[in-house]
C-alpha cells in the first residue's frame, strides 16, 4: 500500500484538531513532519514527526509527498505557491485563498506542475450537513424554493488569534465561517445567478466583520446565509421550504468538540448526534400532514481523508477542488462589492 508521507503547516488548534489525528489514523498516510516557528509540541504528542523550523526547510525533504496549509488566510496563497513549486501535493484549509485570482493562480500552477490541489471543508462531513443533503436529494420537500443556513456563536470577546481581529486580508467572519456556508450552499444549488450581501462589526473592539448577510439569487429559489458572533438563543441551522412541506434542522455535529477533548475518530459511535438533536419535517403526502423527527445520518470528517487518498493514488475525483474553491472565493468577492456598492451583484 503506498504511503502519502504529509507534513504540517502549523501545529495550532487546526493541525491538532482535525488534521493530525485523521492522517495519524489512516493507514494510506503517514504524519511525517511539521513546521513550528517557535515551540516544539508536535512530538509530545507524536514521537516520531519531524519537526523544521521553516518553511523552506521542509520543502526540501524529498521525502514529502503532501503539505497541509493550515496557517493564517492571508498566507494560504503563498505557502500553497511554494509547495506547488516544490512538487508537491497540496492541501489548503478555508478560505482556499483570499482573492479569486490568488485561487486561479494556484489551480495554473497546480496543473502545470502536475499535482493535486485540494481545499479542506470538513463541514461537508457533518453530521447534519449530511442529512440536509441527503433531504435535498432525495426530493422529499418537492420543489425548494427557500433554504436559510445559520452558522451563529456567543462571543462578546476577541478571538487570542491576533490574525483573525487584525485588519489583514483574509481576516474577519466572512473569509472565516463564510466559507463554511457558501460551500453547502453551492454543493446543494450550485452557482447562484446574483447575490446581495451586508457585513457589520458588532462586537465591542472589534476591527473585523463579525456579522454577515448573504442573498444567493436562483431563477426560482432564494437561499440566506447568516453567521454572527451575538447569538445567545441560536436559531435552527437550516431551514428548507419546498413545495411539499419544510424540513428545520439544529447544527448539532459533535466531532469538534469530542476532537477537542482528545477522543480519537477511531471510537464506535464516532460523529454520532444525540437523538435529541434531530431534525423535523413537515410534509404534506397524498393530501394528509406527515410530520415526524428524521434520523440524522454519522459524520465523519475521515472520509474526507479515504476520498484524498483514492484521488492522490487512483485519480479519481478530489473530495473539494480547487476549482470547488474558486468558486467559493468568488462567492466572497462578490459579497464584498455588493457590502461596499450597496447593491445585488450579478455572477
Amino acid at each position: 500500500m503506498k504511503v502519502i508521507n504529509t507534513a504540517l503547516c502549523s501545529f495550532g488548534m487546526s493541525g491538532k484538531v482535525f488534521h493530525a489525528p485523521f492522517i495519524h489514523l489512516h493507514q494510506g498516510f503517514n504524519l511525517y513532519a511539521v513546521w513550528e516557528r517557535s515551540t516544539k509540541s508536535a512530538s509530545a504528542v507524536y514521537p516520531h514527526i519531524k519537526s523544521f523550523d521553516s518553511l523552506e526547510e521542509m520543502l526540501l525533504d524529498d521525502l514529502i509527498d503532501m503539505v497541509v496549509v493550515n496557517t493564517p488566510n492571508y498566507t494560504h496563497f503563498e505557502f500553497a505557491k511554494k509547495a506547488l513549486l516544490a512538487n508537491k501535493h497540496v492541501l489548503v484549509e478555508k478560505a482556499f485563498t483570499v482573492t479569486a485570482s490568488e485561487a486561479e493562480e494556484l489551480i495554473k500552477l497546480a496543473k502545470e506542475r502536475s499535482r493535486q490541489l485540494c481545499v479542506y471543508q470538513n463541514r461537508r462531513y457533518d453530521s447534519d450537513f449530511k442529512t440536509v443533503k441527503k433531504i435535498v436529494e432525495d426530493g422529499q420537500l418537492g420543489k425548494i424554493v427557500e433554504a436559510e443556513f445559520h452558522f451563529d456563536r456567543y462571543n462578546l470577546n476577541l478571538s487570542p488569534k491576533q490574525h483573525k481581529e487584525t485588519i489583514n486580508p483574509g481576516s474577519g467572519l466572512l473569509h472565516d465561517l463564510g466559507p463554511h456556508l457558501i460551500d453547502q450552499a453551492l454543493v446543494l444549488f450550485g452557482m447562484p445567478q446574483s447575490l446581495f450581501g451586508y457585513l457589520r462589526v458588532q462586537r465591542p473592539l472589534s476591527l473585523v466583520n463579525d456579522y454577515f448577510d448573504i442573498l444567493l439569487f436562483y431563477p426560482s429559489l432564494t437561499v440566506r446565509l447568516k453567521a454572527s458572533l451575538i447569538v445567545k438563543e441560536q436559531p435552527a441551522a437550516y431551514c428548507l421550504h419546498g413545495t411539499h412541506g419544510s424540513f428545520v434542522k439544529a447544527m448539532a455535529d459533535i466531532q469538534e468538540e469530542e476532537l477537542k477533548n482528545g477522543s480519537l475518530p477511531s471510537a464506535e459511535f464516532w460523529g454520532i448526534e444525540p437523538l435529541a438533536a434531530q431534525g423535523i419535517i413537515n410534509i404534506m403526502q397524498e393530501g394528509e400532514q406527515i410530520r415526524s423527527s428524521v434520523p440524522t445520518l454519522q459524520g465523519n470528517y475521515g472520509d474526507f481523508y479515504d476520498s484524498l487518498y483514492e484521488a492522490l493514488i487512483e485519480g479519481t475525483a478530489l473530495p473539494v477542488s480547487a476549482e470547488e474553491g474558486l468558486m467559493v472565493m468568488r462567492i466572497i468577492e462578490a459579497v464584498l462589492a455588493s457590502h461596499n456598492r450597496k447593491e445585488v451583484i450579478v455572477l
